[in-house]
């Protein structure tokens, strides 16, 4: 996908959907509805493929996800890992919701979470 190409939708499950664009020199990925036990396998298949391409930074905005559960925080962590180990970054746009529950288990730092798209990219930027 180039850059500023209209976003690609991302086959995922019924009560998680989404979209990936290649932008700023990262994966954005924009992600709405439940990331729980339901939606995990196919969110980690998805994210797993993706993090084979370039860019290897990624963006998860999951502003618009209602819920987030063990499962869902857990695929994250995986995630984080693995484009670690890939030489790029994870920023994540978080919302209250999965703020409360990143900050219970203590992620809060390892996620990064951000409170925009924008901050996020900046911050991608910054190192």
């Amino acid at each position: 996908m180039e850059e500023g190409s209209i976003p690609d939708t991302l086959t995922l499950t019924v009560s998680l959907r989404g979209t990936r664009e290649v932008r700023d020199n990262c994966q954005l990925f924009r992600l709405a509805g439940l990331l729980d036990a339901f939606s995990e396998p196919t969110f980690r298949k998805v994210m797993d493929k993706f993090a084979e391409e370039s860019p290897k930074n990624f963006v998860l905005d999951l502003s618009q996800i209602d819920f987030i559960d063990s499962s869902g925080l857990g695929a994250l962590v995986q995630i984080a890992k693995k484009v670690q180990n890939g030489g790029g970054t994870l920023q994540i746009v978080s919302n209250p919701r999965v703020t409360q529950t990143v900050k219970l288990v203590r992620l809060e730092q390892f996620l990064s979470l951000q409170p925009s798209v924008d901050a996020a990219i900046a911050r991608l930027k910054q190192s």
